[in-house]
C-alpha cells in the first residue's frame, strides 16, 4: 500500500470505494464528531453516511476517528482500494508522509490508521476544499447537535 496524496506521481487509482471524511470539534477542544461518507466509486452512490458523537475532544482526533471508521467500514464492504477526501490538510499531510505527528494525543491514532491501511491494496488521500466535503461535514453538525451518532455507524 502506498499512501499519495499526489494524481500526478501515481497511474490513476480507479478505487473501489471513495471516503469523505471530516471532523470537528466546537471550542476545540470541546463536543466532537466525525463524518464518514463512502461511495460506491463506480457509480457515486453513498453506500454509508455515518456522524459519530466522540464527546470531548479536538477537531484533529475527531477527523482520525473519522478516518478509523472510514478504514473499518470499507474494509468490511470488501473494498481493495479506496479514496481517502479530506479538509484536513494536516492529516492528509501526516498520512502521506509530508508532516511528522508531533502531537501526543494524535500519535496513537495516526499509528492505528496506517495499520488499517495496510489491509488494502493502495490507499491515496487527497485533500479537498471545505466546500467539496459538505456531505461529511453536515454529519459531523447532526452528531453534534443531537449529541449522539447518528446514520449507520458500525
Amino acid at each position: 500500500m502506498a499512501p499519495d496524496a499526489s494524481p500526478a506521481a501515481t497511474p490513476p487509482l480507479h478505487p473501489d470505494v471513495i471516503a469523505c471524511i471530516d471532523g470537528g470539534a466546537r471550542g476545540n477542544p470541546g463536543p466532537a464528531a466525525a463524518g464518514v461518507v463512502i461511495k460506491d466509486a463506480a457509480t457515486g452512490k453513498a453506500i454509508y453516511k455515518a456522524g459519530i458523537f466522540i464527546g470531548h475532544a479536538t477537531n484533529n482526533i475527531a477527523e482520525y476517528q473519522g478516518l478509523l471508521n472510514a478504514f473499518k467500514t470499507a474494509a468490511k464492504l470488501g473494498a481493495q482500494k479506496v479514496l481517502v477526501l479530506s479538509d484536513s490538510e494536516l492529516m492528509v499531510r501526516q498520512m502521506t508522509g509530508r508532516y511528522r505527528v508531533k502531537n501526543a494525543g494524535l500519535r496513537p491514532l495516526f499509528e492505528q490508521a496506517g495499520a488499517l491501511a495496510e489491509q488494502f491494496k493502495h490507499v491515496e488521500y487527497r485533500h479537498v476544499r471545505r466546500e467539496q466535503n459538505t456531505e461529511a461535514d453536515d454529519l459531523v453538525n447532526r452528531a453534534l447537535d443531537f449529541k449522539k451518532n447518528v446514520g449507520d455507524v458500525l
